[in-house]
């Protein structure tokens, strides 16, 4: 099992000042590129040790077109999670409805062996969603994952990265995992996958359709509250102190003295009545 989320394809965010949520509509979009590197990481594993890799992802209608991306690169089955119930879901109520997904997906199929994340999505940064659902499923954790070096019908074997320090970890399946990049890298679709993925159903499932409650999902489900979003100013441009390599005694008096009027400044804040 794969998660995988469409994310907006710009830097130009824009937030709704009425709900403080980004602005997607009108936005050209695509396949989270953590997610992909998750994805390609699926397929490896696909290919190794047998299986089928099924993509679930939760967001509009047009997330189709991620998932479709999706089945091209490797992917057997596709799942959009859609549903206006779903909207302005926080990590707390995204990894419920993804957790309903793959319970359907498990009924119809069988529990998924390994489920497998992006480190964090373009959007959002957070971090939290795979191991939120990790939680979610009562499945063992692990993050950071750089290489996987062995699948047993029982338990993987991974390396992970922290800090600089790698560590070898052994884990029961099923298990979820959240990748680095340097996991796999991305393949390339040929052009008969191309052309099947287009054809192949993308399955749209809703609220009713996963069983979910509607007070856990989307805003109703979310403890997260944004008061207010806003986009930062774009960062000032640098002031350059005379020439560093032709006169450097120089252009060191010119930081002095700026440094000097800043210490002078701070100085008379600091005398003032009440500061």
């Amino acid at each position: 099992m794969v998660c995988l989320k469409q994310v907006p394809d710009t830097q130009e965010v824009k937030i709704d000042p009425r709900t403080n949520a980004l602005v997607r509509e009108g936005v050209p979009a695509i396949p989270n590129p953590d997610d992909l590197h998750a994805l390609a990481a699926a397929v490896a594993a696909k290919e190794a040790v047998g299986g089928r890799v099924a993509v679930l992802s939760m967001g509009p209608p047009q997330a189709v077109r991620a998932l479709r991306k999706a089945l091209s690169l490797g992917a057997d089955r596709a799942v959009l999670l859609s549903d206006r119930a779903f909207a302005a879901a926080d990590t707390f109520a995204t990894t419920y409805t993804l957790a309903r997904g793959i319970a359907r997906l498990a009924r119809e199929e069988r529990e998924p062996g390994l489920v497998f994340c992006g480190k964090r999505a373009l959007d959002g940064e957070t971090g939290q969603v795979g191991p939120g659902l990790a939680a979610r499923l009562n499945f063992p954790y692990l993050g950071y994952v750089v290489r996987i070096r062995e699948i047993t019908p029982h338990s993987i074997v991974v390396e992970r990265r922290r800090e600089g320090v790698t560590e070898e970890l052994e884990s029961p399946l099923p298990a979820l995992i959240t990748v680095e990049r340097e996991i796999a890298p991305l393949p390339y679709a040929p052009l008969p996958r191309l052309l099947w993925a287009q054809e192949e159903e993308v399955e749209v499932w809703g609220a009713r359709e996963i069983e979910a409650s509607p007070e856990a999902v989307g805003l109703p489900g979310s403890p997260t509250k944004v008061i207010r979003g806003f986009v930062p100013p774009p960062p000032r441009g640098a002031e350059i102190l005379g020439d560093g390599r032709a006169d450097p005694e120089g252009a060191a008096g010119l930081l002095a003295n700026v440094i000097l009027e800043l210490e002078g400044a701070r100085e008379e804040v600091a005398s003032r009545p009440g500061a």
